[in-house]
C-alpha cells in the first residue's frame, strides 16, 4: 500500500453468534497478509476472545494487561505463522466483557503508541448490538457485517445495521454473506437486505464478495490454521482471496471522523 495513506481499519461484526465472524476476520487478515500487506488483527471480542486459538499462537499476555497498565500494547502483540500480527483479547475474563466507554477509548488510543507500519488493521468485534460493539465499529473506517441466509441471522444483522446507520450515523457498511452456496446466493441475500435497508432506514449497504460454504473451514479450525494455509485450493480460500483483492481496490479512507478512531494521530498527520 502507498505509505502516504493511513492505516486502513476494517471492523467485522455480526448481529448474532454463529455467523462466522471470527472465521471471516482471521481469514481476511491472512489473505491480506499473503498479498504482501502488513496486517494486524485485534481480537476485540474481549470477553470470549478466540482468535489466538484459531491462528494457532500462544499469547501469554492480552489487552487486559494493557488496560491495567501492566504492559504496553506493543509488548502483547504476537506473530502468527501467516504473517499476521495479533493483538490478543482476553478470554473468560468477565470484566473485559463489559468495558465502559472510557475503557474502550483506552484500547483504541493505545494504537497511537505503536511505531509499527500497519497497512490494514482488522478488528474482530463481538456479535450483537451492545455499546462496546458499536463503539469499536465506530472507531473503524469500514464496517463489515457477516450474515448467513437464516432468518435469525438476517434479522439480527439488520438490527446491527440499523443501530450503526441511524443511531450512530455511520457509513461505509458492507455486508459479507457467509456460508452461502455460491456467489449468486450471496448477491441475492445482499440485494434482499439492501432493499430492506433502503426502504426502512433510507441507507444503502455495500457488497464486495461472498464466502462459499466449505467443510474445509471447520477442518482448518481444528488444525489451528486459517483455511488459506490449510487448504489453499478450497472454495473458501478462493473467496477470501477475492474478498481481499476487492478490499485492496477500494479507495483508502483518508478523512478522520470527529470521534475517536484507531490510529487517529497517524490519520491527522496525513490530512
Amino acid at each position: 500500500m502507498d505509505k502516504s495513506y493511513p492505516t486502513q481499519v476494517i471492523g467485522i461484526a455480526s448481529g448474532k453468534g454463529g455467523a462466522g465472524k471470527t472465521t471471516v476476520s482471521i481469514n481476511l487478515a491472512v489473505s491480506l497478509a499473503m498479498r504482501g500487506n502488513k496486517v494486524m488483527l485485534l481480537d476485540a471480542d474481549l470477553g470470549l476472545a478466540n482468535a489466538q486459538i484459531a491462528l494457532g499462537v500462544h499469547a501469554p499476555l492480552n489487552i487486559s494487561h494493557v488496560l491495567r497498565g501492566e504492559q504496553r500494547l506493543q509488548d502483547i502483540i504476537v506473530q502468527a505463522s501467516s504473517g499476521v500480527r495479533l493483538v490478543p483479547g482476553a478470554s473468560g475474563v468477565r470484566d473485559m466483557a463489559s468495558l465502559d466507554t472510557s475503557q474502550i477509548a483506552g484500547v483504541i488510543q493505545a494504537f497511537d503508541t505503536l511505531q509499527d507500519s500497519v497497512d490494514y488493521l482488522v478488528v474482530d468485534v463481538a456479535a450483537g448490538i451492545a455499546p462496546a460493539v458499536v463503539e469499536f465499529m465506530a472507531a473503524c473506517q469500514r464496517r463489515f457485517v457477516v450474515v448467513c441466509d437464516q432468518p435469525s441471522s438476517i434479522a439480527d444483522a439488520y438490527g446491527l445495521i440499523k443501530v450503526m446507520a441511524t443511531e450512530e450515523d455511520l457509513d461505509e457498511i458492507y455486508l459479507v454473506p457467509n456460508m452461502v452456496s455460491g456467489q449468486q446466493e450471496g448477491r441475492h441475500l445482499y440485494r434482499r437486505m439492501n432493499d430492506v435497508c433502503n426502504r426502512f432506514l433510507g441507507v444503502s449497504v455495500h457488497h464486495l464478495h461472498s464466502i462459499e460454504a466449505d467443510e474445509l473451514v471447520l477442518q482448518a479450525l481444528r488444525k489451528y490454521q486459517s483455511v488459506l494455509e490449510f487448504a489453499p485450493g478450497s472454495a473458501a480460500a478462493r473467496d477470501f482471496r477475492l474478498l481481499a483483492d476487492a478490499i485492496m481496490q477500494l479507495p483508502p479512507v483518508t478523512q478522520a471522523s470527529g470521534r475517536q478512531q484507531f490510529f487517529m494521530e497517524r490519520m491527522l498527520r496525513l490530512t
